[in-house]
């Protein structure tokens, strides 16, 4: 018989060694593919590491795609840390954006120093909000989380829709549902040629790993994360913590559609999120919610995106190739992750016993 037990801890030099291997057997599974369809694997990788951090335009690329999913994927590992499954951060994102956006389209005069701290408060407060929404039900009504948190995505996403193509449409955009381009004044100003976005993300993080390891309230998550029980016992109000806590996720996930809009695509449109809220699910949990460890991970994700979509113009391999091997990629890192954490043990039984 084959067993499965939890591991209670695992040297870090063997839980490296274990992810690389995972990592690697990835590059020789899809290697293969790539052999069947008549490319070089070694040129095809190569061309993939020249494509996401090659050259200085290539790394800012990686660098923006990064972003969002550091802050997005901090956000959600606030919640995560307390086992409240926050699969809502998509829709957060697309609130964060949309109430951004309407400082941005409908105060387009005010000076930059004001409208741009504006748009990023409302951008939190809406998706700060949007989660709250989830708190309230799972506290009051003991609602699933997930569930919730999951169809409000769609909520959000078509709300972004009917302004696009209702009341928020550019007259001047020769009747194509296009929302009008933000002014100047609404665009976040660039550092070393990279919009101020990254300097979020690493203050973010910063903060983040300083509060959740040394404040009393950071203290708190994690205990009621460990055991409601225990949190109750230790005199935590179980309902705030929660309620404090899914705002400031949803915030932060709000804060990310704040800064897409407004320095990435620099209007609001419907796929403002891109798929980054349940992207920043996986990198949070690789990273085991760890803000440090998050950054890396994140980064390495965005340079395994920009490398596919470098290498579809490159060798004029299909976007569903390049997907592909994203893919192949993420379910071996994921599958180590279930030997980092469980052990499988073979134990012999006769056959008696078997049957029984």
């Amino acid at each position: 018989m084959i067993t499965m037990t939890k591991r209670k801890s695992m040297p870090t030099g063997k839980a490296v060694a274990i992810r690389g291997i995972g990592i690697l057997s990835a590059l020789v599974t899809v290697g293969i593919l790539f052999l069947a369809m008549g490319y070089n694997p070694l040129q095809i990788y190569g061309t993939m590491l020249q494509g996401s951090v090659g050259s200085g335009y290539n790394l800012r690329e990686t660098i923006i795609r990064a972003i969002p999913l550091v802050i997005t994927s901090l956000g959600i590992s606030l919640a995560f840390r307390m086992k409240f499954w926050n699969i809502g951060a998509e829709g957060q994102i697309i609130m964060g954006a949309f109430a951004a956006s309407f400082f941005a389209l409908f105060t387009p005069d005010l000076p930059k120093a004001v409208l741009l701290p504006l748009m990023a408060l409302a951008g939190m407060l809406a998706g700060g909000l949007w989660a709250f929404v989830t708190a309230v039900l799972k506290v009051r009504f003991g609602v699933n989380e997930t569930i919730i948190t999951l169809m409000m995505n769609y909520v959000a996403l078509q709300w972004i829709t009917w302004l696009q193509y209702g009341p928020w449409r550019d007259p001047k955009a020769l009747n194509f549902p296009k929302i009008a381009n933000f002014g100047d004044s609404a665009i976040l100003p660039k550092v070393l040629g990279i919009h101020v976005g990254w300097v979020i993300a690493l203050l973010l993080t910063a903060f983040l790993f300083y509060f959740l390891r040394h404040t009393a309230f950071g203290y708190e998550i994690s205990v009621v994360g460990e055991s409601l029980n225990t949190a109750r016992y230790a005199g935590i109000s179980v309902p705030r913590v929660i309620l404090v806590t899914v705002f400031c996720s949803g915030a932060i996930c709000g804060l990310t559609g704040m800064i897409q809009a407004s320095a990435v695509s620099q209007t609001l449109m419907r796929d403002i999120a891109g798929g980054v809220g349940f992207t920043s699910i996986i990198t949070a949990y690789l990273a085991s919610l760890s803000a440090p460890v998050i950054l890396v991970v994140s980064f390495f994700f965005a340079m395994l995106v920009q490398g596919g979509d470098y290498i579809q113009t490159a060798f004029n391999i299909s976007a569903s190739v390049a997907k592909i091997l994203q893919a192949v990629i993420l379910f071996f890192v994921l599958g180590s992750e279930f030997f980092v954490h469980y052990r499988v043990t073979r134990v012999r039984t006769s056959a008696k016993e078997a049957i029984r």
